[in-house]
């Protein structure tokens, strides 16, 4: 009988040891806020004024994206639990993104870009945003905002995390997200 007991004391405090044996993100499970959505904790806390998102954003010199969602989605599922489970993947983009997170069906209140005051639902509607997961990668220039990139539903891993370095890297002002992918394979001889 003791043995059976120290067998069970061994195998839990295993358990309980092995979330810090793995890396910090894989243990950061992801969550499901108050909306039923699964979200990251490092996705931006927003009134959903975007022009002020935008602005933080910039003068953090930070990249800015919408992450749209919608309840029982199961490619938001993969998303958030394999995607951003893996930190070659979520390291980069947690680093240079600020993402704002809405609802394809929400009714919270979303201040557009051009001041419009609409729920997220409409906004969703007004966006084109058919899939989701969906992001929209804005930027400003000249003065004005400008959609510099989208990404409707779950590309790959790899093409997923080209998107976010083709962002980043401004790649938008040179050509499209396919044109600048293949100048970035290394060539054969």
């Amino acid at each position: 009988m003791g043995h059976v007991q120290m067998s069970r004391r061994v195998m839990l405090a295993a358990l309980l040891a092995a979330p810090a044996a793995l890396p910090q993100s894989a243990t950061a499970a992801a969550r499901i806020g108050d909306d039923g959505l699964y979200t990251e904790d490092w996705y931006v806390e927003s009134f959903l004024d975007l022009a002020e998102d935008l602005a933080a954003a910039t003068q953090k010199n930070r990249h800015f994206a919408l992450q749209w969602s919608q309840r029982g989605c199961p490619l938001c599922k993969r998303l958030h639990t394999v995607y951003f489970a893996d930190p070659a993947i979520e390291a980069p983009i947690k680093a240079q993104f600020d993402i704002v997170h809405l609802d394809l069906f929400g009714a919270r209140e979303v201040i557009a870009f051009d001041g419009t005051r609409l729920t997220e639902k409409a906004f969703g509607a007004r966006e084109g945003i058919r899939a989701t997961p969906t992001f929209q990668f804005f930027a400003i220039e000249n003065g004005a905002t400008r959609e510099v990139a989208r990404m409707p539903g779950l590309l790959g891993p790899e093409e997923f995390s080209a998107m976010f370095r083709y962002v980043a890297a401004g790649g938008y002002a040179e050509g499209s997200f396919a044109d600048w992918l293949a100048r970035q394979k290394p060539q054969k001889s």
